[in-house]
């Protein structure tokens, strides 16, 4: 990872002396998904000196098509790990001690991305389609959502046809399906950019449809919340990290600069990651790291109204606490 020594890092090292640094407290972070602008408050806190005044050693750790950050976190690879609700609650019934201590995102990026040529205007006319859709725990909210739609997704008649989609966007590109899953910072625009127009498509925003479920939050074991000296250090890793989320928001484009000194693998674009700045901002704006109850209970509620086949089958239990951001925001 290629990291700049800002002039507050600078600063920091020279008062504190080589000593210091090496004390500081070691923590790893396991991103969801590759290096981009999805993360950048994090790389900002890096990048910044956050972690620094906070004594903390961050190392951030991209993920990837192969990477399932939970079983990084359960295999000790990490401290904290970057993850979407559905997926970290389903994971949680599953056995997976994992608890939600912030919650970055506010709003859902979400969506689905359709070909207007299909004929598809509404979600009633999505049966007898072929809709793209991620898996990895990304399928949740998309299963919940045709569950409450009452549209079977096994391809029968009346339903529709899932296709298990890549993390890019060729099977609209390539008319192997009618609708496609994008984000709004991401692959939308990489639609966008393949020279289909706005006018060409017609999206359904998860948050519009009101079956929108959390995404980007901060989960570690349950049992590093017992532990007095693990949570004193997640309470700084949280305030350092909510700082350099709202430092992003208010700097996008310097921001979105230093996502890319830290692309390793060079597959970013200045205007991509700009463009995806300008709407991550859109998705942690409000957000002051806590997570909001109803939102939780929003999620919950969807992700239990799969009918014969919910993601989850009963009210998680301690599967959040506000007690890091509590502490994070005094």
């Amino acid at each position: 990872m290629k990291l700049r020594m800002t002039t507050a890092a600078l600063a920091l090292a020279l008062v504190l002396g080589a000593g210091a640094a090496q004390a500081a407290d070691k923590l790893n972070l396991q991103l969801k998904w590759v290096t981009q602008a999805q993360f950048a408050g994090y790389y900002v806190a890096l990048d910044q000196g956050f972690y620094a005044d906070e004594g903390l050693d961050v190392t951030i750790k991209p993920g990837g098509p192969d990477i399932a950050p939970v079983q990084v976190l359960m295999g000790g690879g990490a401290d904290v790990m970057v993850d979407w609700m559905p997926s970290a609650l389903a994971a949680r019934e599953a056995g997976a001690p994992i608890v939600n201590i912030a919650q970055p995102f506010k709003s859902s990026g979400m969506m689905l991305t359709c070909l207007k040529e299909s004929g598809v205007t509404g979600p009633e006319d999505f049966p007898g389609r072929t809709l793209g859709v991620w898996f990895f725990g990304n399928e949740y909210p998309f299963l919940s959502w045709m569950s409450q739609l009452g549209i079977p997704t096994d391809g029968s008649a009346g339903g529709v046809t899932v296709l298990k989609q890549g993390f890019n966007v060729d099977p609209l590109l390539q008319k192997q399906a009618d609708c496609i899953s994008t984000m709004t910072y991401n692959e939308y625009w990489q639609v966008i950019d393949a020279g289909i127009s706005a006018d060409e498509l017609v999206t359904f925003k998860y948050e519009d449809q009101g079956v929108a479920t959390l995404e980007d939050g901060l989960y570690v074991l349950e049992s590093k919340l017992a532990d007095e000296a693990e949570a004193d250090k997640l309470v700084r890793f949280v305030r350092a990290s909510m700082k350099g989320w709202k430092w992003a928001e208010e700097n996008p484009d310097a921001a979105a600069m230093i996502v890319l000194d830290n692309d390793e693998t060079g597959a970013q674009t200045e205007t991509h990651q700009k463009r995806m700045m300008g709407e991550v901002a859109k998705l942690t704006a409000g957000s002051n790291g806590a997570l909001d109850p109803e939102d939780y209970a929003r999620t919950v509620a969807s992700l239990m109204s799969g009918g014969s086949d919910p993601v989850i089958t009963k009210e998680p239990e301690g599967a959040w606490t506000h007690a890091i951001t509590d502490a994070a925001l005094q």
